[in-house]
């Protein structure tokens, strides 16, 4: 794989090979293993063997590393019981590994719309704990997030992303709490349409959620690229204040935010960012 190759295009299996030491990668219950999903073939579903969720243990740069990759071509990446224990179980076990005196690092890489809705409450307990996991691990490593595209984050993972000690994303990608169809459907199209993509991308794409600080860093697609960012985020260790403890900060600016006025990428410069230029 080249180093100039697209990040973006890549399935998860393959991020996952990409981000870590070239021969050092064992995946974790790969598909072979068929641990998947026993409720979606009972809706009439084609389960996958992985249920979309790579776990691979090995190194970056040296250091014990697990990477955690969501196939978004998937069930759009949605999370269930089994991906989400799979999840939530490897960012355990890079817990156990530290108190255990082995600095395991952790990086997610983030193409989800959520929890998924054939397996509801099952997904939630599994996103529940994942949160959890991250909170537990980032006291020792720092928790590395990546949001690529094309798939984005949303709903419950979106909060996963906001718990990492370190985010990245590239343009492509989009951040959001509920995704835009999501809006539509519950606020209406005068409040959020689905299908206006530069608007969707001025509210949670890549470049605004950089400017309004909600992420780390703004890459260019390519593996070269994120791996790059990934080493910087690393070498800056654990923040002294995660970003989901810094709440008093956030709370201050969006008690400034007129709900009752349409947002643009402008209201969200003056509220988070007022030094950008919209």
């Amino acid at each position: 794989m080249r180093d100039d190759s697209s990040f973006i295009e890549l399935r998860a299996r393959q991020r996952a090979l990409a981000l870590l030491d070239s021969g050092s990668a064992r995946e974790l219950l790969d598909p072979f293993e068929g641990v998947m999903s026993p409720w979606l073939e009972k809706q009439g579903i084609v389960p996958q063997a992985d249920d979309g969720m790579v776990v691979m243990k090995g190194t970056h740069n040296g250091q014990p590393t697990v990477v955690i990759a969501i196939e978004g071509t998937f069930q759009g990446g949605s999370m269930g019981e089994v991906s989400g224990a799979k999840m939530a179980g490897a960012l355990e076990l890079a817990a156990e590994d530290n108190r255990n005196g082995i600095p395991t690092q952790a990086i997610l890489c983030l193409e989800t719309g959520g929890v998924r809705l054939q397996e509801a409450n099952l997904g939630l307990a599994a996103i529940a704990d994942i949160h959890a996991a991250i909170v537990d691990l980032r006291r020792y490593t720092p928790v590395i997030g990546i949001v690529a595209g094309t798939v984005g984050c949303f709903g419950g993972m979106s909060i996963a992303a906001a718990l990492c000690s370190h985010l990245i994303v590239t343009r492509e990608a989009r951040l959001g709490l509920n995704g835009p169809q999501v809006i539509e459907q519950e606020a209406g199209i005068d409040e959020y349409d689905s299908r206006n993509r530069p608007f969707i991308w001025s509210m949670t794409g890549g470049e605004i959620r950089y400017q309004s600080g909600l992420v780390d860093a703004l890459v260019q697609d390519g593996v070269q690229a994120v791996k790059t960012a990934v080493d910087a985020a690393l070498a800056q260790g654990v923040p002294a204040l995660h970003r989901s403890e810094n709440y008093a900060f956030y709370l201050d600016r969006l008690s400034r935010f007129d709900t009752a006025q349409q947002a643009s990428t402008a209201t969200i410069h003056q509220v988070f960012n007022p030094e950008v230029k919209s």
